[in-house]
């Protein structure tokens, strides 16, 4: 019980401080910048899967639908 607290009061005091580094303007580009990249990161495994969900559906293999 006393480690969950421990991790609850980190995380806590993560979003603190990210919240706090926010309010800089290098701190807004910084988060900007790992916003992008989480959202190309996301939009490829995204094309990925529609291109083999593709490549799968022409090949008459079953799909997970």
């Amino acid at each position: 019980m006393k480690n969950m607290l421990w991790f609850a009061a980190g995380v806590a005091a993560g979003f603190v401080a990210a919240h706090q580094f926010n309010k800089t303007e290098p701190g807004r580009e910084f988060f900007a910048g790992v916003n992008a990249k989480a959202r190309a990161f996301g939009q490829a495994i995204a094309e990925g899967y529609h291109e083999r969900d593709a490549e799968l559906r022409a090949t008459g293999a079953p799909t997970a639908d």
